[in-house]
């Protein structure tokens, strides 16, 4: 999903990400990091599943077991609940602490992340299967970003004082939600924790948060260093489980004032209807895409095709922003899809772990046979298959990049979030058509256009219902900048200034006084 502008690593976006960083600049991998922490993060405790169940976490490199970490289910979930909302109660320490030192306990987590960053990567290609280079020089350096971006507003989120009518002294305050339960996913564990822990203890909440439990192993590393930092008892609880319990505990708990969940659609309506069914508490969704690339044919031809094909690829094409709906002009169709396919064709599959490897596995194997049923789909339905559309490897979850040609909009692989290696590359006439065919979808995450004429890309960002636009550019992220969704792909915003009205209720105060004066 990520690239950043914040990283001084960061590659040019005319190239691919991987070929700007040096092996000099990258420490030596261990491909066999020790797992340190697999129990449940609770009251700054860390405890079995009250069931004593556990359930493997896979390499899907391999396919083999990395090690067994605790289940929780809704007992676990209450527990965690409790420690939070004791840590929130009226006069705790954490309620009492000054702003200012949340911001100082936020920039030791930090520095502690950076401190660890190797370790972190390491751990994170273990768990998930990306390559080491992204977890090492994208994922963790934004992690850091997110989380000192935050610090510095822990301080700043100030009320107003308002001059309404009478001998009244009016002012308000913003005042955390309290406890805030959150749900993320596999493809991106650390950044995801950042985008949702770092924003809510900003602004003094508390936190249960359920980690996808394909990759549960960094979050819970993290949660050592949250208390290693000197976060108090019950600030932050993480909890490794599965969706129908662990998940809907949390949706559904009558303690829990605001819920965050960042992952499919379809859990996005089930979240929802949970928030409505107990207490009505607040929720903010970060769903799926389907986000169109529209390139026009005076577009520079090199950079639009490296561009489409990091948006489509970056992270196994496992990202909710992915340029899975490439949109390219008729008169230089031919031209980009000989030269996505000669790009595609050079893309470098294989150990995670190796630093020339831009493409590792999928996560397990349930997304593995998800991608390769829309690859059959796609045959299955007349799109023309450029190249790729197999498996990879001989063990493990890998798959070729994968390119199809002659792709029309009702095709399932043009409609539904693949959420793989498989890019779609569809034809289009004038602008006005395109803009249109873009917004038929459900969706509204992101979108994009390479174009050199400033009039045609104001058109199209204008045009587009998406919550991110970009022009001549893909996947570029801020932690200043808000990122969400329209439609069917969420509500709320994560990340910015906009975030923290997530984290935060405002109340008004108002004050008889004997006389009001100017």
């Amino acid at each position: 999903m990520i690239r950043t502008v914040f990283s001084r690593t960061l590659p040019r976006l005319s190239r691919p990400p991987v070929c700007h960083y040096s092996a000099a600049a990258i420490p030596a991998p261990n491909t066999q990091p020790e797992v340190h922490y697999n129990k449940l993060f609770i009251n700054n405790q860390w405890q079995d599943a009250t069931s004593g169940k556990t359930f493997p976490t896979i390499n899907p490199a391999t396919g083999e077991v990395i090690c067994q970490v605790a289940e929780a289910d809704k007992a676990d979930v209450d527990k965690a609940v409790k420690a939070a909302r004791d840590a929130f109660r009226l006069g705790s320490p954490w309620r009492r602490m000054d702003a200012s030192h949340r911001g100082l306990l936020l920039n030791r987590l930090a520095d502690a992340i950076e401190r660890d960053a190797a370790y972190l990567a390491e751990l994170e290609t273990l768990d998930n299967g990306k390559p080491y280079t992204m977890a090492y020089t994208v994922d963790v350096p934004i992690v850091v970003k997110i989380v000192r971006y935050y610090a510095g507003w822990a301080d700043k989120w100030e009320g107003k004082t308002i001059p309404i009518d009478g001998d009244y002294f009016c002012y308000t305050r913003h005042e955390p939600i309290g406890v805030c339960g959150q749900i993320i996913p596999w493809n991106f564990p650390l950044l995801m924790q950042a985008f949702k822990i770092a924003p809510a203890l900003a602004t003094g909440n508390t936190v249960v948060m359920k980690v996808a439990e394909q990759t549960p192993l960094t979050a819970l590393y993290v949660a050592s260093l949250i208390k290693e930092v000197g976060f108090p008892e019950g600030v932050v609880n993480i909890l490794s489980g599965m969706g129908p319990s662990a998940g809907a505990a949390i949706a559904g708990h009558m303690d829990v004032d605001k819920v965050a969940f960042t992952g499919s659609t379809e859990v996005g309506h089930l979240i929802q209807q949970a928030s409505g069914s107990s207490n009505l508490k607040k929720v903010t969704l970060e769903l799926g895409g389907k986000s169109p690339n529209i390139i026009l044919s005076d577009a520079n031809m090199e950079d639009a095709v490296e561009q489409a094909h990091f948006g489509l690829f970056f992270n196994q094409g496992q990202c909710c922003t992915a340029a899975s709906r490439t949109f390219v002009q008729a008169d230089i169709y031919d031209e980009f899809v000989e030269r996505s396919v000669e790009r595609a064709r050079r893309r470098v599959v294989g150990n995670p772990f190796d630093l020339k490897t831009e493409q590792g596995p999928q996560v397990d194997q349930e997304q593995f046979n998800k991608i390769l049923g829309y690859i059959s789909s796609g045959k299955r339905e007349g799109a023309k298959l450029m190249c790729g559309g197999g498996v990879a490897a001989d063990r493990g979850y890998f798959i070729q990049p994968t390119v199809f040609g002659d792709v029309q909009d009702n095709m399932t692989i043009a409609r539904e979030e693949i959420f793989g290696p498989v890019m779609q590359i569809i034809k289009f006439k004038t602008l006005e058509e395109v803009v249109t065919r873009a917004n038929d979808t459900k969706y509204g995450l992101a979108g994009a256009v390479f174009t050199k004429d400033i009039d045609k890309a104001n058109y199209v960002t204008n045009g587009l219902r998406a919550g991110t636009v970009w022009v001549n550019c893909y996947d570029v992220f801020a932690a200043q900048a808000p990122f969400g969704g329209y439609k069917a792909s969420g509500n709320g915003r994560e990340l910015g200034e906009y975030c923290l009205d997530n984290y935060t209720e405002v109340k008004t105060v108002i004050i008889k006084v004997p006389q009001k004066n100017s």
